[in-house]
């Protein structure tokens, strides 16, 4: 009945790449592979780094998310629920974990400066 029907130059392919699409495609890297810790969660791979070094981390991490907590919070707890006695106190006790971050990192960078030095 149509023309069309009968030849396929009317039609077009549909999710297919056509043949310049996959020339101009490029390659998709590959990922390097990475030393990660046991999936057994005994964190044998963590005996490579310096015990001092990790004790330091966990710490400052530890002090750093809790600084961030208590300065977002405090202020909010203060204004929000008008907590004038708990907001401030929040406020300066999440200022004093920032400051025991530093304490840490440069109690930890002294320490590898004098190992560095022997």
């Amino acid at each position: 009945m149509f023309s069309l029907d009968e030849d396929d130059e009317g039609e077009i392919s549909v999710g297919e790449s056509s043949d310049a699409e996959r020339e101009m495609t490029p390659e998709i890297p590959e990922a390097p592979s990475v030393k990660t810790f046991d999936d057994d969660g005994d964190f044998e791979g963590a005996s490579d780094v310096d015990t001092g070094t990790l004790r330091a981390f966990v710490v400052a991490v530890v002090y750093a998310n809790a600084a961030v907590l208590l300065v977002a919070l405090g202020p909010m707890v203060w204004y929000f629920e008008g907590w004038s006695r708990i907001g401030p106190v929040l406020t300066v006790t999440g200022l004093l974990a920032g400051v025991r971050t530093y304490q840490t990192y440069r109690a930890w960078d002294r320490a590898r400066d004098a190992d560095e030095s022997d």
